[in-house]
């Protein structure tokens, strides 16, 4: 594929089934970064056409010497070339793969290299043992003492895929290259090597999780850059799970408690995050002793992020605790803590607990809830961060598992008003979504009186997507309550509003209609629903007009035949020679669909 390979190629024998493949060749070198960003993405036709051998001889020595071109280009390289196997002729010649792929795992750009070492590790599997240790070990070892740190970042995600399928001499090379990476001199290789660490510690054998992997964990934990400290602590949940319990508190503990204890708040937020894996890693005796305290401290941290990570974890922490002391150990270490976060001063913090702690009702029982937990809730509704009331609101399922929904009504009331009416109209939306939930815990009595008359009032926010999501509450309401409900309570309300000066509002009518219809049936459609609809067809505002037919089209298959027939035709008919456009359009439309031609 050299210069006028190409023209060779082209059919000078008149093989014209090469020449798009020229042409896609030619795109490779034009200077339009988009034309060789779509011959990448077509590489598969062109080795395809080429066949296995001209692709190994021709075609990938051409794209290893190209590799000098825009991030986007190379990065489609990468991606293709892991799936090149067959491409190539199958396993066997798989490791001709390996220079090309090389290349890209040393470029600049970490997205590239992040992609090459995905393919690497890709195709490594489909390498043989012996060709594992002649062409891809060499090739992780080039890399790990490569000049630059980004090769060697990129060695580290290959060591634990060819480390299990290597000979005995070669794993302690592997693992010597892997040692000399955690303690290099670039913080990014020493991150790099951090991240690999509890995948690379999975493939190892349990002597050498003891002997090299823990001194490096160690290492790690307590280098002076904080983002390799914090990825030691994600490692420490994979070493924690592979080691014997009796190990667990000499080889990883005194890691863990001083990680907890990190100068850095990034540190201690890992720890936070990553605290019910830990906690499952270590075991129940381990927990009861350093873990509750550590998460005491967590909880009462500085930094409020810290706080809203382990605010996050409380429901899992206590859930995952030993069953025999599980309701001491919440009641004394872990509520007081979780009072003072019900003040705290910052809203995340209260928002993360807010979305956990209803959860705490089921493990600590009814008694328990209602004297301990029962007043932080009520305290929560009344914050003044809608997003906390608004946690609380969406988990009450779970109270109401417990201790009855009545308990919370009282101070559940103000909450849901004022949230309902909140400026954010991101807020009242949410709300509307849970008011279904609320009104089956909360009984239909309690509904109406309290209720029912928020629902309508959302039919009229000036927000559309209020208007509609209200709209749609209703329906589901008629879905909960029955028919009969809707007719007493909702339908005369709903059809009040045909005659609002505002054409939005009479709009939303037509839209309630759509939504209820289904759910009324075709009596209370037929009797209350329909006259209104038809009525509403002489609206000015063609915008309604429209909407009417629309609304005909939607309730037509639920009226019998006879109604469509006397009372829809006509109305259809008149508008569908109407002076605007889309009225014609819309009744036409369902003229057709009801099949009333």
């Amino acid at each position: 594929l050299r210069e006028g390979e190409v023209s060779k190629m082209a059919g000078a024998d008149g093989d014209d089934s090469l020449y798009p493949i020229a042409v896609l060749i030619d795109e490779l070198r034009n200077e339009d970064v988009q034309l060789r960003l779509n011959s990448i993405k077509k590489l598969s036709t062109i080795a395809l056409a080429l066949g296995v051998e001209r692709t190994r001889t021709e075609l990938l020595p051409f794209l290893t010497d190209t590799i000098y071109d825009e991030d986007e280009v190379l990065l489609a390289l990468a991606e293709q070339l892991g799936n090149f196997t067959m491409l190539v002729g199958g396993p066997e010649y798989v490791h001709c793969l390996l220079p090309p792929l090389e290349s890209l795992a040393t470029v600049e750009e970490t997205v590239v290299r992040d992609k090459a070492v995905e393919s690497l590790r890709k195709i490594s599997q489909e390498h043989s043992p012996v060709d594992l240790e002649v062409h891809f070990e060499p090739l992780v070892k080039r890399l790990a003492s490569g000049d630059w740190f980004t090769s060697r970042t990129s060695a580290c995600g290959l060591f634990s895929v060819c480390y299990p399928r290597v000979s005995s001499t070669v794993k302690a090379e592997i693992r010597q290259h892997f040692r000399t990476l955690c303690s290099d001199d670039t913080p990014m290789v020493r991150r790099a090597a951090a991240s690999k660490l509890g995948e690379f510690a999975k493939v190892l054998e349990l002597e050498y999780v003891k002997s090299d992997i823990i001194s490096l964990f160690t290492a790690l934990a307590s280098d002076e850059q904080d983002s390799v400290r914090l990825l030691a602590v994600e490692a420490c949940v994979s070493i924690a799970t592979l080691l014997p319990q009796e190990d667990l508190e000499t080889l990883v503990m005194p890691t863990l408690r001083q990680a907890a204890e990190d100068k850095s708040w990034r540190v201690r937020y890992m720890v936070a995050d990553k605290f019910s894996e830990l906690q499952k890693a270590v075991g129940p005796e381990i927990t009861k002793n350093d873990l509750v305290p550590a998460f005491q401290n967590l909880l009462k941290d500085c930094e409020a992020e810290v706080r809203a990570a382990a605010a996050n974890k409380v429901k899992e922490f206590c859930e995952n605790l030993p069953e025999d002391n599980r309701e001491q150990i919440i009641m004394t270490h872990i509520l007081p803590c979780v009072k003072e976060l019900v003040s705290d001063t910052n809203q995340h913090v209260k928002s993360a607990l807010a979305s956990v702690i209803m959860g705490l009702s089921t493990i600590l029982g009814k008694d328990n809830t209602i004297e301990h937990l029962l007043p932080l809730f009520l305290a929560q509704l009344k914050d003044e961060c809608p997003e906390v009331r608004l946690n609380i609101i969406s988990n009450l399922d779970c109270v109401n598992e417990v201790i009855g929904i009545r308990q919370l009504s009282q101070s559940l009331l103000p909450a849901i008003v004022e949230l309902a009416e909140d400026a954010k109209w991101r807020v009242r939306l949410a709300i509307i979504e849970y008011m279904p939930l609320l009104a089956g815990q909360l009984g239909v009595e309690f509904f109406d009186e309290k209720l029912n008359t928020l629902c309508m009032a959302w039919l009229i926010d000036h927000v559309y997507a209020i208007r509609e999501a209200a709209t749609c509450n209703l329906m589901k309401l008629v879905e909960k309550f029955g028919a009969e409900w809707a007719q007493n309570t909702i339908v005369p309300k709903v059809l009040g509003m045909a005659n609002d000066p505002n054409y939005l509002h009479r709009m939303t009518t037509l839209f309630c209609i759509n939504a209820l219809s289904k759910a009324c049936g075709q009596e209370i459609t037929t009797k209350q629903m329909l006259p209104v609809v038809l009525k509403m067809s002489n609206d000015q505002v063609a915008n309604v007009r429209f909407n009417v037919a629309k609304s005909l089209q939607k309730i037509g298959p639920i009226l019998d035949s006879n109604a469509l027939q006397t009372e829809v035709k006509p109305v259809l008919e008149k508008l569908a020679s109407d002076t605007d456009m889309d009225v014609k359009y819309f009744a036409q439309e369902a003229i057709s669909v009801l099949a009333l031609a």
